[in-house]
This record gives C-alpha cells, sequence and structure tokens, in this order.
C-alpha cells in the first residue's frame, strides 16, 4: 500500500514518464522499439549505427545512452519524457531517480540469446571469451539483480514480455504494452511491425541453455 501510494506521488511530482526498452542483447529490443515507433510513440533514436544483417530493420539506440553508468550530466532525460528509448539491462540501476520510467522488459529464452550472440560474433570475427555455460550463469545472476531493482526502486515499473510470445500472438502483447502505456497507441500498426521471420535463433539443443 505504501509502495503504490508513493508512486503514486511521484507520478505527480515528476511528471510523464520516460518509457524504456530494456532487456539482455539480443532479447527483442530492437523489435519493440519499432512497435513502438509504429503504434505513433516517440522514441529517442540518434540514427548513428545503422540497420545491418544482425538486426535489418535497425537498433533504434541513442549513444548517450552508453554513457548513463559514468556521466554526471544526464539531464537529456527529462526530454526524454513521454517518448521511448532504448536502455540495456545493465545500465537500468544508472538511471536517475529525478525521473519515472515505464520499463518494457523484454524476456527471451537464453540459449536464443546466446545464438544470436554467436551468430553476431562470428559474422564480425569476434569471440565471445566464455562458455556457454559461463555465459548463462552470468546472465541468470544478472537477472536476478535486476529484479531485485525492480522490486526496491519506486522510479521503475515493469511489464514483462516474452519475445516467443510477440512472435506467436503479436495481438495479444501489442495489446498488452498499450495498456501498460495508457492505451494511446495503434495496436494495428504495432502488430504490423512484428517480422516473425527475423525470429532466427531458437535455442540451441543443450541442456545448460534450458529456460
Amino acid at each position: 500500500m505504501i509502495n503504490t501510494i508513493h508512486k503514486a506521488w511521484r507520478r505527480l511530482f515528476h511528471g510523464e514518464p520516460v518509457v524504456v526498452v530494456s532487456g539482455l542483447p539480443r532479447s527483442g529490443t530492437s523489435m519493440a522499439m519499432k512497435m513502438l515507433a509504429a503504434g505513433g510513440l516517440e522514441t529517442v533514436v540518434d540514427g548513428i549505427r545503422t540497420a545491418d544483417e544482425d538486426n535489418p530493420r535497425g537498433y533504434f539506440e541513442d549513444e548517450r545512452v552508453k554513457a548513463l553508468g559514468e556521466s554526471d550530466d544526464k539531464s537529456w532525460l527529462r526530454q526524454s519524457r513521454g517518448r521511448a528509448i532504448k536502455v540495456i539491462s545493465y545500465l537500468l540501476k544508472d538511471l536517475p531517480a529525478t525521473h519515472n520510467y515505464r520499463v518494457i522488459f523484454l524476456r527471451r529464452n537464453l540459449g536464443e540469446v546466446l545464438a544470436s550472440q554467436g551468430k553476431m560474433l562470428e559474422r564480425r570475427a569476434e569471440d565471445g571469451g566464455a562458455s556457454d555455460e559461463q555465459m548463462i550463469e552470468i546472465y541468470e545472476s544478472h537477472l536476478w539483480r535486476v529484479d531485485y531493482l525492480f522490486k526496491h526502486a519506486a522510479h521503475l515499473e515493469r511489464l514483462d514480455v516474452a519475445y516467443a510470445e510477440v512472435v506467436a500472438d503479436p495481438r495479444r502483447q501489442a495489446e498488452r504494452i498499450n495498456t501498460f502505456l495508457g492505451g494511446r497507441l495503434d495496436v494495428e500498426k504495432m502488430i504490423e511491425a512484428v517480422d516473425p521471420q527475423l525470429y532466427r535463433n531458437r535455442a540451441r539443443q543443450a541442456e545448460s541453455a534450458a529456460g
């Protein structure tokens, strides 16, 4: 009850929330950003990172986000209120509590995340530097910390969205997202933005990749 009252007070004091799309790398955050943009929500994007084979529909990123953990000047986030911005899950803890945030958090099977990352690194001739088993442990530990943050940070409100469910039933997930953000988006346009053909990296058939 106290937490509910606190969040209501914050909404009155800090105004319209910043809409944040977050998740692990390769978890469908770019797809979610595209859905929001198609639905009529303005996105905070600088266009520096352009579409490529790994993300043919674009990345929908802003370079300033990468400096959230290092920069003292985060005043630019005030202009992001009422707009959508992509923030990798590792940087959620660095969002200043002087704003409210509605976070759409993408969940994806960790085996699929690793498969997608592996193909991207292979195309770039880079080495991931850790085994799948090690990466699964790292991701699970990190996601536990993210869940803890959401439970204890009054400035963050979360909607979990499963990547596989967006692809399987885009209407239901678009409606969930629209309701979470106040019901102002064009659901039909959001549905059209989902391309099932981009769901190319299913889970690796390994016991360590389960979940």
